[in-house]
């Protein structure tokens, strides 16, 4: 029989295991994530999405990312990254339809395993599923104004995806993003149009601008892998949103932009060639 002493050592193993598995994923930290800032939307902000449009954007997104893993006989825990993608679509995507709701997500996960180059797949998965109902169903939209200005939640939105993206070693792209539209937009805001500071913060004051850049440009498995093809990624990324943002009125530019950046993707993993990004390091 185990005595007291090798019942606690094993306790204490097992329990450092299951910690050592939560921290070692970075899916696990995107996830408490993106729900806590989800669950602080509809608590505190009020958003109206019911019970049922949660149900059908997870549930479907989880059914069809199920499925295509049988197909191809890959491992369940890319599970959770068709979670990831389902919470992205309820933060932003917004449709009194459920079924553009439920289409989007399946839209979205399918995307990943038909739309692949070099075993990589080609579009960020939410942002493509953004798009299609946006575009092709007609009966969605974005709101940019949906998190409303507190400067308590945007600290927090902007801290807590900074450490995300820490574990997932990708901060570079989010403040090579920020810093370069923060440049253009100072530049033609104050120096140019001689507005004051106020203006150009309450640009930048938009929760959806911060999830944007601190999840949704971050996704490692649609952006450049070299590290130097990334920084120029992102600075392109940052001048064509500024222009579509302030020349063409494009208010939503970044979720339209990162769609399009999808050729520059391929073309700077065949002139910067680095090794893929994995989630659970082999």
């Amino acid at each position: 029989m185990m005595n007291n002493s090798s019942a606690i050592q094993f306790s204490l193993i097992k329990e450092n295991s299951w910690l050592s598995n939560l921290l070692k994923d970075a899916r696990h930290f995107q996830i408490i994530y993106l729900s806590t800032f989800l669950t602080y939307g509809i608590l505190a902000l009020n958003w109206e999405i019911s019970a049922l449009q949660l149900t059908a954007v997870i549930g479907s997104s989880l059914v069809t990312q199920f499925l295509w893993l049988k197909l191809h006989k890959k491992n369940m825990s890319g599970l959770k990254s068709a979670l990831i993608t389902a919470l992205g679509l309820c933060l932003i995507l917004k449709s009194s339809s459920l079924l553009t709701l439920v289409v989007a997500a399946v839209v979205a996960i399918s995307s990943k395993f038909i739309l692949r180059i070099k075993d990589k797949h080609l579009f960020n998965p939410a942002n493509f599923g953004i798009i299609f109902s946006i575009a092709v169903l007609g009966d969605a939209w974005i709101s940019p104004g949906q998190w409303g200005s507190s400067a308590i939640f945007l600290f927090c939105l902007t801290v807590l995806g900074g450490i995300v993206l820490m574990k997932i070693g990708r901060l570079e792209t989010s403040l090579v993003f920020i810093g370069t539209l923060f440049l253009l937009e100072y530049s033609r805001t104050v120096l140019y149009q001689g507005w004051e500071m106020d203006v150009l913060y309450h640009k930048f004051s938009s929760g959806t601008l911060l999830l944007f850049t601190f999840f949704m440009i971050t996704d490692p498995m649609t952006i450049p892998n070299s590290r130097k093809a990334r920084v120029f990624w992102s600075i392109i990324l940052a001048t064509a949103t500024f222009i579509l943002g302030n020349y063409v009125q494009i208010y939503t530019a970044p979720i339209w932009v990162l769609f399009f950046m999808t050729p520059i993707t391929v073309f700077f993993d065949k002139i910067l060639p680095a090794g893929k990004f994995e989630w659970l390091a082999k």
